[in-house]
């Protein structure tokens, strides 16, 4: 019996490697949580994350691989609302595992392509090659499915303070909403600026919404301010007018 329970635990210690490297690659920072830090070589030079986008908002988005129509989509797309990104005080930053030389090539393809009649757009924002995959398995972006190391399509958008605000992951055969990702910044670049919170299919200029008043007492002094700014849809919805 002893000796039956020495060679299961061998067994199991063999296997904490693999487990580890498992839970590493699925699990990345989550909500609310410190983007990790690392260094990495980039079409644009060495990045030092987060320390080279000091009091800057940042977004961090993967993509599967260079070459490849949807990903070719989502890039020409990103770079042509790059200058609202900059207006927003917000960094861009790709990230895929293909080598620095294929980002280099696939960007200089871009120069001269034009989707649905768009205008031409340079690439502005660098694109992180991670052949290793030791960010991407920091930050939980490795398809599970994938035979040759490919990142998903993922987004972090993470704030000056380096806290993750908001994740997205969207399969490899369907390309990102550029608009949903800048309209999601807006959202909580408005919620830090108002402490307010931010109702469905909101946009910019839109009404938002107060935190609920604690009791009907609350409410009711709430209406008796007579705020025009404030609409009561039920004592504990409030929208407002910024």
């Amino acid at each position: 019996m002893k000796t039956k329970i020495i060679l299961f635990s061998i067994i199991l210690l063999s296997f904490q490697p693999i487990l580890a490297q498992t839970k590493d690659s699925i699990h990345g920072p989550m909500l609310s949580g410190t983007a990790p830090s690392f260094k990495a070589i980039s079409t644009l030079g060495d990045i030092n994350f987060p320390d080279d986008y000091f009091g800057k908002w940042k977004i961090l988005f993967s993509h599967p691989a260079d070459f490849t129509p949807v990903c070719t989509t989502e890039i020409l797309a990103l770079a042509a609302i790059q200058d609202d990104f900059k207006n927003l005080n917000t960094a861009l930053i790709g990230i895929s595992t293909d080598g620095l030389n294929s980002h280099m090539e696939w960007i200089k393809s871009m120069d001269s392509l034009s989707i649905n009649g768009s205008k031409k757009v340079n690439v502005e924002f660098p694109l992180i090659s991670d052949v290793d995959l030791k960010i991407s398995k920091l930050y939980g972006i490795v398809q599970l499915d994938s035979t040759g190391n490919k990142d998903v399509r993922g987004v972090y958008i993470i704030d000056p303070d380096n806290k993750i605000r908001a994740f997205f992951y969207y399969p490899k055969t369907v390309g990102r909403n550029m608009d949903e990702i800048k309209r999601t910044l807006i959202a909580l670049q408005t919620e830090d600026k108002h402490n307010v919170l931010i109702p469905a299919n909101w946009k910019p200029g839109d009404e938002v919404l107060i935190h609920s008043p604690k009791t009907i007492k609350d409410a009711q002094k709430l209406e008796a301010k007579k705020d025009s700014k404030l609409r009561e849809i039920t004592w504990y919805m409030w929208f407002k007018k910024l």
